[in-house]
């Protein structure tokens, strides 16, 4: 089963480790229904099957936590990205994901040298007038030094570890045959959309190996802040960045957790977090662009209760259309409108065809449990970690934009709430709300949609004189032809077929019953066992073919068709 799936060979030691790890932490049944256990014994490799006693007392998600710790910088990622998906999984689930840190021992600088130079086209002593080769941090995809510019600027330098794109492409590899095997092997788990929340990763792993894109992402955040005084974003050089290396403004201050050094400057942590809260709100629901994981690592504190936000290596994006869609729902859940609110959940949702009537009678209950809460009293983390769980229930599934907007707002409320005990991001979001509900009508607005439209408009009647002349001629030549795809019906007609060899089977065994059991009253005639010979056959045939027919039905509803 495996070997079909698996083309690289050369994958087969790390395949070996990551079988190991599974088994280690109690995970040998996946490994034997992923065939893997057959394929690595083929290719003359042996398992150690030994559990360690201390494993087994771990709950589920810890021992899935540790094992991912075990296997790699990849799939510790891959953690850190099932870490945003609140809506396929519990909290306990969410808070294991959430310990995973990409912390490694950092490189020696010569064996970053070589590249760094390349990438610079020119001697690290030149470029810089300082570098401290001491990182000041290290990740398993680029560790992070501090250096001075000729013109006096002190920056930070992050460099991408040498080597590091073949091994995680690899690990991807892998982790795409191994979700596909899931997927066949544990039919349950499709609901999960393990192949989205696979190809969702990818995208964001693939932009944490350009460093580019991360200096693209802090460019643009340093633009939609540039009115803002209190916000400040670090400064990209453009002229020493590439895929490889990026060279950013270093900024002084207070780190993001250090609340002791905090209260000794003397900052206000009530303005801080304010502050934090709008600046992170107006991402979200004015600029479409903002930073998904605003946990205190990610700020400092700089003097007049400013704040810095670092690392855009993780941004998510909202659509227009999407961000009208959050912005209804939360006016929805203010007004108690639960229709607009199940409307917009649907939409979300996709294809999933839930029972609109008994999700409408959930949502209602939910948000009434909310209405007339005192807002201080109002925890927008619970509230959408419920309304996750009630997706769950109906097996609804957000899209990534808006997995990685329920984790940032849930983070930002706890942030906010270190800052500030009394931390009420409900309120704190109000003014931003009215403010993207007025936007979403305000005569600029409306002129700029309608003018896309009319574009669009004047793109399709400029094309429909060419469009009906090529259908007239295909028209004239008698080449038009209509294609329905059918492809249901070959299915629905295998359904009727079967039914059909089953209701035959099920007419002649009953006509043999019958025929048989007026062959036993009738006399003479050879016999069988001491009964009339055709009655005995009779029955015989009759019994096989009441067998074949229990057989067929228990077969198909194994496999859950009908």
């Amino acid at each position: 089963m495996i070997l079909e799936t698996l083309s690289a060979m050369r994958d087969l030691g790390r395949l070996h480790d990551i079988a190991s790890i599974l088994i280690r932490y109690g995970f040998g049944d996946l490994v034997r229904r992923l065939g893997l256990e057959r394929l690595l014994e083929k290719a003359g490799r042996a398992l150690n099957w030994t559990r360690l006693e201390e494993l087994l007392h771990l709950d589920p998600p810890q021992r899935v936590r540790r094992a991912l710790e075990e296997m790699g910088p990849t799939f510790i990622k891959f953690g850190q990205i099932l870490a945003t998906r609140v809506d396929l999984f519990p909290p306990d689930w969410i808070a294991e994901f959430e310990k995973l840190h990409d912390r490694v021992p950092p490189l020696p600088f010569e064996r970053l040298r070589s590249q760094i130079e390349e990438d610079l086209n020119g001697p690290v002593d030149e470029v810089f007038v300082e570098f401290d080769e001491t990182p000041l941090a290290a990740a398993s995809i680029a560790q992070v030094h501090r250096a001075r510019l000729p013109d006096g600027q002190q920056v930070i330098v992050k460099i991408r570890r040498p080597g590091i794109r073949p091994t995680i492409e690899a690990d991807l590899r892998l982790l795409e045959r191994l979700v596909a095997i899931v997927e066949r092997e544990f039919p349950d788990v499709r609901r999960f959309h393990p192949q989205e929340v696979l190809r969702q990763f990818k995208i964001s792993l693939r932009n944490e190996l350009d460093l580019l894109t991360e200096a693209r992402n802090t460019a643009r955040a340093a633009d939609n802040f540039a009115d803002e005084p209190a916000i400040v974003i670090p400064k990209v050089y453009w002229e020493y960045c590439g895929e490889r290396i990026n060279v950013q403004e270093y900024i002084e201050g207070i780190p993001g957790r250090d609340f002791n050094a905090l209260d000794a400057a003397g900052l206000d942590r009530k303005v801080l977090a304010q502050r934090g809260a709008d600046a992170v709100l107006k991402m979200v629901l004015i600029d479409g662009f903002f930073h998904a994981d605003p946990h205190p690592g990610n700020f400092i504190y700089l003097s007049e209760n400013r704040l810095a936000f670092i690392d855009f290596g993780m941004v998510g994006l909202l659509s227009e259309s999407r961000r009208d869609q959050v912005v209804d729902m939360l006016n929805a859940i203010v007004v108690r409108d639960a229709a607009t609110v199940v409307d917009v959940l649907l939409d979300w949702a996709g294809d999933a065809a839930p029972s609109t009537e008994r999700l409408t009678a959930e949502v209602g209950m939910f948000i009434d449990k909310y209405h007339g809460v005192a807002l201080k009293q109002l925890r927008l983390g619970d509230m959408l970690t419920e309304m996750t769980s009630l997706m769950r229930d109906h097996q609804l599934t957000l899209p990534p934009d808006l997995t990685m907007l329920f984790k940032a707002l849930i983070t930002l409320e706890g942030t906010g709430r270190q800052l500030d005990p009394d931390f009420d991001i409900v309120a704190q979001a109000s003014p931003l709300l009215q403010q993207a509900s007025v936007l979403r009508f305000h005569p600029d607005t409306l002129l700029r949609k309608g003018q896309r439209n009319l574009i669009s408009l004047m793109a399709v009647l400029s094309a429909l004189p060419q469009d009906i002349r090529r259908l007239m001629r295909l028209l004239r030549s008698g080449a038009f032809n209509i294609h329905v795809d059918l492809s249901q019906l070959d299915r629905f007609g295998m359904l009727m077929d079967r039914a059909a060899s089953r209701l035959t089977v099920g007419m002649v065994t009953a006509s043999l019953i019958i025929g048989s059991s007026i062959v036993m009253t009738v006399e003479g005639g050879p016999t069988l066992f001491g009964l009339p010979a055709f009655g005995v056959l009779g029955f015989t045939a009759a019994g096989i073919g009441g067998l074949w027919v229990l057989i067929s039905i228990w077969k198909t509803s194994r496999k859950g068709e009908p």
